[in-house]
């Protein structure tokens, strides 16, 4: 599928980095330094045309969350359709110390394409029974615990 892209930095395209990558790699088109506890819109250059019935995912890179407690505030970003403005990433330095240096050209996120489906809701009076049931945020569990013989 091709993706039309106009591309006002002096960065290259975004580009997958291996042939197994699923995410574009976004870079930035400005220098900044973000403080501890801080974020910074960060400009990528880039303007994307996603086609109609997909949307474009904003997520953070794995190496920079680990390495420099750097991740993306809403993430995923959405990139709708009829959007046209430029691509821009909200970095936020988790770090209580340290300070992250952005230079043009740095990989700051990655931008993956997806396909989405749109549904028409319909209001009930209440919903189908499951096992779950209105269990939430940790009722799973975190292991699954053996019982000793």
């Amino acid at each position: 599928m091709k993706v039309q892209i106009v591309n006002k930095s002096t960065n290259p395209l975004p580009a997958y980095q291996t042939n197994g990558a699923v995410g574009l790699d976004l870079q930035a088109n400005e220098s900044t330094m973000i403080e501890p506890g801080q974020r910074s819109l960060i400009s990528t250059g880039i303007y994307i045309a996603i086609p109609e019935g997909f949307e474009g995912q904003v997520r953070p890179r794995s190496g920079l969350a680990i390495n420099s407690g750097i991740t993306i505030l809403n993430t995923p970003g959405t990139i709708d359709s009829d959007y046209r403005g430029e691509v821009k990433v909200i970095l936020y330095n988790s770090s209580k110390d340290s300070t992250l240096n952005i230079n043009i050209g740095d990989r700051i996120a990655q931008l993956i394409i997806s396909p989405i489906q749109k549904v028409e809701l319909e209001e009930v009076q209440e919903l189908d029974e499951t096992d779950r049931g209105e269990g939430g945020f940790g009722s799973t569990g975190i292991t699954d615990e053996v019982e000793p013989d």
